[in-house]
């Protein structure tokens, strides 16, 4: 991936946080931003309000459990950046910091944590949920650091999970959700699934078949639906394309011409037949039309794609 179309944004460490002052803040990974990240972000902006101070989202990056679980790798409902802009564009907070999490990062007690936070913030508030806790052992309590908010001259403020189809939302239902195919569901709880990558060359088979698609690499690890045909909406900024671009979109491993092995993720963009390689492409699921399957041959594959295109054009209500 070249300069001109990555997104990858560099984690800050303590010492490496711009001078904000007076502000309120809440931390965690918040991904995806979903609903529940939302209330807690709003009541950011609220607090923040009272007390004349800014909004500021502290952001870890990477995942804490891929530092306090070596090995793991977390699937990302949304990169870093777009976790960044809709913290700071969709839900009015002032700053949106990424944190560097990290062996020294997780070592420090939670009063130290935010200690260290001066002299880029002096802290005026902070906003969690009731049962959320951070620093080492997990000792930043809602009970501790009200104790702390009394000594320091800092407001805690708790907000309540948010509850979608009687449970509360979490990032860990969303990739669930999604595993299942149920994209809609996903939606619910706060955004539709969101892909994002770099269109790269393929074999362009699909542009032999009249259906020219653009191939995604990521850059980071996607929390994957299962293999299928998805209806989506797609935007390209730098080309001009979308917001919201109609599309059809195939995540799979296209058995019809036996190159099961390497899933792939391929979006024909309806009514478009512009140049996308090296673009940046975020496209958003929308309904999971079918599996995907091996056809007889290449005619009856061409059928099922026109097939597909009408669905998707019912779908979005579009001729």
């Amino acid at each position: 991936m070249n300069a001109e179309t990555s997104r990858a944004v560099p984690a800050l460490g303590l010492d490496e946080l711009p001078v904000i002052g007076p502000a309120v803040i809440s931390l965690g990974v918040f991904d995806g931003v979903h609903a529940g990240h939302s209330a807690l972000l709003q009541a950011t902006r609220a607090a923040s309000a009272r007390v004349a101070a800014a909004a500021v989202g502290l952001v870890f990056d990477p995942p804490p459990d891929e530092v306090l679980r070596p090995g793991t790798r977390v699937a990302r409902l949304a990169p870093l950046a777009t976790v960044l802009e809709r913290i700071q564009r969709d839900e009015g907070i002032d700053r949106a910091l990424p944190l560097r999490f990290d062996d020294a990062l997780r070592s420090l007690p939670a009063e130290d944590f935010l200690a260290a936070l001066a002299p880029s913030i002096a802290l005026r508030g902070l906003v969690m949920s009731p049962e959320s806790a951070f620093g080492r052992g997990r000792g930043g309590t809602v009970g501790r650091m009200r104790e702390m908010g009394a000594e320091r001259g800092f407001v805690v403020v708790t907000v309540d999970p948010v509850i979608v189809d009687g449970a509360p939302v979490s990032s860990t239902r969303i990739r669930e959700a999604i595993a299942a195919g149920d994209v809609a569901g996903a939606a619910r709880m706060g955004h539709p699934p969101r892909l994002e990558g770099t269109v790269v060359p393929g074999d362009r088979r699909g542009r032999q078949l009249g259906f020219p698609t653009a191939n995604l690499a990521f850059d980071y690890l996607p929390a994957m639906p299962p293999l299928g045909i998805y209806v989506a909406r797609v935007s390209v900024p730098e080309r001009g394309v979308g917001p919201d671009h109609p599309a059809l979109v195939s995540v799979g491993v296209r058995p019809t011409f036996h190159d099961e092995g390497v899933v792939l993720v391929e979006a024909y963009l309806l009514d478009y037949d512009g140049d996308l390689y090296g673009a940046h492409l975020a496209l958003d699921l929308v309904v999971r039309l079918r599996d995907e399957r091996r056809f007889g041959d290449v005619e009856a594959l061409v059928r099922q794609m026109r097939r597909d295109e009408a669905d998707a054009r019912a779908v979005l209500g579009i001729g």
